[in-house]
């Protein structure tokens, strides 16, 4: 007869298989229920532009869009995302939805270490595909979710607004 802890050893080890459509392609996993979605796409997806930071929610660094909506994947276990359309940092950068906004924070020196900007990105870009020309404050109030360490903000803040201006003057960066 098998004692309490050994079955609960037992268990701990079952795997679910998961299915995600990850930046366009179909992807399948086998997952432990208890595994989180950024420690899923880090480790077994081997796209690691989503951070791990904080692992509450606070830091921005784990974001990923779930549904075309951005979603902290460190909150996430990956069973939930099942049947779900992520698109990761890698996904937004292959696609040039976000090229603009990678040139302005390069081109404004908005990323020093970089571990939270592909947080920083997918806030921005979901920002910007929901009001077209934002406000200074709207700007740091959507990236009031995202943690940097280096920056002091404002050099975000200046190319997601040149960004949303030349995007709505129907242009590049500028």
């Amino acid at each position: 007869m098998r004692g309490f802890d050994e079955t609960i050893l037992d268990d701990a080890d079952d795997t679910v298989r998961v299915r995600f459509v990850v930046n366009g392609r179909k992807v399948a996993c086998e997952v432990a229920p208890r595994e989180t979605l950024v420690d899923c796409l880090r480790d077994k997806l081997e796209l690691t532009g989503t951070h791990a930071g904080c692992e509450m929610g606070a830091c921005g660094a784990c974001l990923v869009q779930l549904d075309g909506r951005a979603a902290h994947s460190c909150l996430m276990f990956a069973v939930q995302a099942d049947g779900a359309s992520i698109d990761t940092i890698e996904g937004l950068t292959a696609s040039g939805v976000i090229a603009d906004l990678q040139a302005e924070f390069h081109r404004r020196n908005a990323l020093q270490c970089g571990f939270c900007t592909p947080g920083m990105l997918v806030t921005a870009h979901e920002l910007l595909s929901q009001i077209v020309q934002p406000s200074r404050d709207e700007i740091r109030d959507a990236l009031s979710g995202n943690y940097c360490r280096c920056t002091g903000y404002e050099a975000i803040v200046d190319a997601i607004d040149a960004v949303a201006k030349a995007r709505s003057e129907g242009g590049g960066t500028t």
